[in-house]
């Protein structure tokens, strides 16, 4: 099982390329941020991991910038996102980031997506909530559009392309795609439509979970089995040995958002996992 991590990068914490090329040299197999573009100082949102919100979330940098310059400091390291906020973009101009990012880094990239949870940030972005879902799915149809073979005019409900000069192009026509968010039916509805799998933060309740997104998968007429990446994990033998068992291949284990020294002991006690 690869064991990847991920890590909220700030102006506070190690650098995007010290932590790159340290996670390469000990083995480790991939490096995933996550992205908040700003946090409003007021809002009405409660946060999923409870007040106050760490001070880490508005001091996030922004995972492109930080990725490339893994990219650019490594050969084998696999560089993600956990998760970008599509519905919080244009979606032009992130085709062209996430396209010249797969590109620069020989293909090593992989796109996790998500709908946010902070209902005042997306405002901020012009984004309705209650249509944040259906607004993702067409940014991404979008997206596909542009990363085609050849030009491809997209209309969909919220925007549109015009058959375009797009380069460069994704290696495999568009990187590894993988939906975050909590078990159901219409989050692995979404996932074997349009998603190359799941990446549920904390990874509980896969036991239960993967016969439902597996029967989704197959209902959709999909082949073999969607990938499900566990992410944000804090690990222990067991935890991870219970992975295994389950037949998944990867997993992103949690570091702290904190100074060099911290998160290189860090990686010095997951080091045990590789």
């Amino acid at each position: 099982m690869r064991i990847a991590t991920t890590i909220f990068l700030t102006d506070e914490t190690i650098r995007p390329v010290r932590l790159a090329r340290e996670l390469e040299q000990r083995g480790f197999a991939g490096l995933y941020l996550p992205e908040h573009t700003h946090i409003p100082a007021s809002r009405d949102t409660p946060a999923p991991m409870g007040e106050p919100l760490p001070r880490e979330y508005g001091r996030t940098l922004n995972p492109f910038v930080a990725l490339a310059q893994a990219a650019a400091v490594t050969e084998r390291l696999a560089l993600g996102t956990g998760v970008t906020l599509v519905a919080q973009h244009d979606p032009v101009d992130l085709a062209k980031q996430i396209a010249t990012l797969d590109f620069l880094s020989g293909s090593r990239f992989t796109l996790g997506i998500g709908y946010g949870w902070n209902v005042e940030e997306a405002a901020d972005h012009g984004v309705e909530w209650s249509t944040r879902r259906a607004l993702t799915r067409d940014r991404m149809a979008l997206m596909r559009a542009l990363w085609a073979d050849e030009p491809t005019a997209y209309e969909g409900p919220f925007g549109s392309v015009r058959a375009s000069l797009a380069h460069p192009k994704p290696a495999h026509g568009a990187p590894r795609t993988l939906l975050g968010g909590a078990a159901g039916p219409k989050l692995f509805g979404e996932i074997a439509a349009a998603a190359d799998g799941w990446l549920p933060i904390g990874g509980r309740g896969l036991t239960e979970a993967l016969p439902a997104l597996r029967r989704a998968w197959s209902e959709a007429g999909r082949a073999g089995d969607p990938v499900v990446v566990p992410y944000a994990v804090r690990p222990t033998p067991g935890k991870l040995a219970h992975y295994r068992d389950l037949g998944l291949e990867e997993v992103v284990l949690q570091l702290p958002p904190a100074e060099e020294n911290k998160v290189l002991r860090t990686l010095d006690d997951f080091a045990q996992y590789l």
